[in-house]
């Protein structure tokens, strides 16, 4: 479910110590309720969501062009990305953080942590288009218990980023937001907490 922006800027993260050149473009609640303890469940479920079969057809159509023109038009080549194009954000991180293991590695998507608290964690990607965060919350819910919070930072690249951005928001919102919640809320549901 989206939630407003004040969802994010309101609560006291600490990825808003070193994120003020990026803008907030989503925000959403996760179908994943839990627990106090269970936000490290939360972080592997996103980091090792690898079965393409596990999203719809109209998600993993979507992604198959996205990639496709990536290649065609050279947005995700090797010198557009982190380290490459842009410095990664850990470069930007203060000692506490930088000096923690910064979160488990992506099993199938170009993303790579940044950060990991007890209830925060940061990844990024960056390409021609864009410099991008995944930023993963855990947050109390109305219940009494626990959901994850999922908010998505970007600084366009550009014009190129701007128009690209346009292009696929309204593509989020009915598509792939969507389909990827309801790919969490079943895998949260079929593991044991």
């Amino acid at each position: 479910m989206p939630l407003p922006k004040t969802a994010h800027t309101s609560r006291p993260w600490r990825i808003h110590e070193f994120t003020k050149d990026f803008h907030l473009e989503d925000v959403w609640a996760l179908p994943t309720p839990g627990g106090p303890d269970d936000f490290p469940r939360l972080v592997q479920l996103i980091a090792s969501q690898n079965d393409p079969n596990d999203f719809s057809l109209a998600y993993r159509v979507l992604f198959a062009i996205r990639w496709k023109l990536g290649a065609l038009f050279g947005w995700d080549n090797s010198d557009t990305g982190i380290a490459s194009r842009v410095p990664s954000l850990r470069d930007r991180l203060p000692a506490d953080l930088r000096d923690a293991p910064p979160g488990p590695n992506f099993q199938s998507v170009p993303f790579h942590s940044v950060f990991l608290t007890d209830n925060e964690w940061a990844a990024e990607i960056a390409n021609r288009t864009v410099h991008a965060i995944m930023h993963i919350g855990w947050v109390p819910n109305e219940t009494g218990g626990y959901r994850g919070q999922m908010a998505i930072l970007v600084k366009p690249n550009g014009p190129l980023g701007k128009l690209y951005l346009a292009a696929i928001r309204p593509l989020r919102h009915l598509l792939v937001y969507p389909a990827m919640l309801r790919t969490f809320h079943r895998t949260w549901q079929s593991q044991p907490a």
